[in-house]
């Protein structure tokens, strides 16, 4: 056999290096994929995450800025202010709104009663087919937000309790009362709504959101 032809053809280490360098080719082509995917599911997430927040400050922002100044009765028979709220009261947060959408013309109020409550590191609203309710009225319930780890609220009594922060664009609520309840010692006194409520979510990823909400004259 003539010595040119057994020259031609690759040897074994030829072969050898070449899948090396096909292997390292290949596996910084996954790293590059996979950082890229990562990126995108991260950035999926985020943006989901962000749909959820903004969804259940929208809830609270329609339902305060909403309020309506009619107490209710609750399943006992007793009366519930417009708006009361706080860890004294019996929910986080309850109050009366308006602008229950009714499109199907159903002989009921426009106006809604909602609660908001903490459970299982949730967020919920829960909302009242009536307003003064019966031993067997059940409300209907939705699940707003996961991964809370709390919620509070400070309240605004008096618009003269307003004082700049000392950055001076912000408003130093600091002062204001975390509970809006009636004062038990004196029954026939009515509890005025307040006139700012400041909420603050205390989330396990975002850590503390903040928003204050001013509500309608009454």
């Amino acid at each position: 056999m003539p010595a040119s032809r057994r020259a031609a053809g690759f040897t074994l280490v030829e072969v050898l290096i070449a899948l090396a360098i096909s292997a390292f080719i290949a596996a910084a082509a996954y790293t590059g994929l996979s950082t890229v995917m990562t990126g995108v599911e991260r950035t999926r997430a985020e943006a989901e995450r962000t749909w959820e927040i903004n969804r259940a400050l929208n809830f609270l922002s329609r339902d305060l800025r909403q309020f309506a100044d009619r107490p209710v009765r609750d399943e006992f028979g007793d009366v519930e202010p417009a708006l009361q709220g706080g860890p004294a009261a019996r929910f986080l947060l309850s109050l009366t709104r308006a602008g229950w959408y009714n499109p199907q013309g159903h002989p009921r109020s426009s106006l809604e009663r909602v609660n908001y409550v903490i459970e299982d590191e949730a967020l919920w609203r829960e909302s009242y087919p009536v307003l003064d309710r019966a031993a067997e009225t059940e409300p209907l319930r939705v699940r707003l937000l996961d991964d809370v780890v709390d919620m509070r609220l400070l309240f605004l009594s008096d618009i003269g309790a307003v004082n700049p922060s000392a950055r001076g664009t912000d408003i130093d609520t600091r002062a204001w009362p975390e509970n809006w309840v009636a004062n038990l010692s004196d029954p026939g006194v009515d509890l005025a709504p307040p006139i700012a409520v400041e909420v603050q979510l205390e989330l396990e990823d975002w850590g503390e959101v903040r928003r204050l909400y001013v509500l309608p004259p009454y």
